[in-house]
């Protein structure tokens, strides 16, 4: 097998810029790079990772946490923050928290107890304060799909406000004002944030909120079916229906459809993140754009320029919601 002294040998540099190039250092020109990797191929040289780890204090892992492995939602984050980790040669360790706060913060003590060089954590259950802690210790934390008060540089966030607010103008800007809405649990900030965004284009268009017109439901199918039921169950009338995500708002429509009504003639639906299935379902439903595989991938590159220096970076950390047109809302 070849060592490291053969390749700095053929290459012609030294032992020290071999171990850079090996562990992806920003420090070494293009050239120089390229003429190590020619010699490691030609050589068939493959550095000992755990060799790397000892030498740099880096074991070139990034711990990530989400509340679901499931769902196309979490899906699309966690591609965008493996694949952009995994182009700059960095591995990830994933474990969940079901949003529960013990399940959270025990997923990331496994990540720290793992000796990840960073973590990204989506938890929806513990406490600002435990994050803000959090983040003041030995290894760097940031937090996805959260905004945090007073530690606004370990975040990567969505307005979601904006965004609540964007789906209940969009119908009513079809001529819309009996609106239902069905609402994620409200422990969550996101889900609280996209309720009071609805409840903003209500007021801002003089059409009352009215609490018959809520359903808490969860973000999950079932809630969307549970939360149609109970409106049809209650006799509430309504034309559309706002739903806080788009696995509600398939369970919404599913329901809607065994109920014989037909969409989106006798009730329209818009969801919210624009997940894959949104461009699916029947009929293809309009929704809110939440750029998850993007913000991703954005957590991966904060990740990347302040642990591993790679400075010449660009970072967005708020991003914008918008309006997806389809085929659910019909003008009333």
């Amino acid at each position: 097998m070849a060592t490291i002294y053969e390749v700095s040998k053929l290459a012609g540099v030294s032992l020290a810029t071999v171990s850079r190039v090996t562990s992806n250092n920003a420090l070494v020109s293009d050239k120089t790079r390229q003429k190590v990797m020619d010699a490691m191929e030609q050589l068939g040289y493959r550095p000992n990772s755990i060799a790397q780890s000892l030498a740099s204090r880096r074991t070139n892992s990034v711990g990530i946490l989400v509340s679901e492995l499931h769902g196309p939602f979490f899906g699309q984050m966690m591609a965008g923050i493996e694949t952009e980790l995994r182009l700059a040669g960095k591995h990830v360790i994933i474990t969940t928290g079901h949003s529960e706060e013990d399940k959270e913060k025990d997923g990331i003590e496994f990540l720290k107890s793992r000796n990840c060089d960073a973590l990204i954590v989506h938890v929806e259950a513990v406490s600002d304060e435990y994050l803000v802690d959090l983040c003041q210790g030995d290894i760097p934390v940031y937090i996805m799909s959260r905004l945090v008060s007073g530690i606004e540089q370990n975040c990567i966030s969505l307005d979601n406000e904006l965004g609540g607010y964007l789906a209940t103008k969009a119908v009513i800007d079809q001529g819309h004002s009996d609106i239902a809405y069905i609402a994620g649990q409200q422990f969550k900030a996101d889900a609280r944030n996209r309720l009071s965004g609805h409840k903003r284009a209500l007021a801002e268009n003089n059409i009352p909120f009215k609490e018959s017109l809520v359903y808490m439901g969860d973000f999950k199918e079932t809630g969307g079916s549970e939360g149609l039921k109970h409106f049809v169950d209650n006799k509430q009338s309504f034309t559309a229906l706002v739903c806080a995500n788009d696995e509600i708002a398939s369970g919404a429509m599913t329901y809607a459809r065994e109920l014989g009504f037909d969409l989106p003639k006798d009730l329209s639906i818009i969801g919210f993140d624009n997940v894959i299935l949104a461009r699916y379902i029947y009929p293809k439903l309009t929704t809110i754009d939440n750029p998850v595989n993007e913000m991703g991938q954005m957590a991966a590159k904060l990740v990347l320029k302040n642990v591993y220096q790679q400075d010449k970076l660009q970072i967005q950390q708020t991003f914008q919601p918008g309006l997806i047109t389809r085929d659910s809302v019909l003008p009333r």
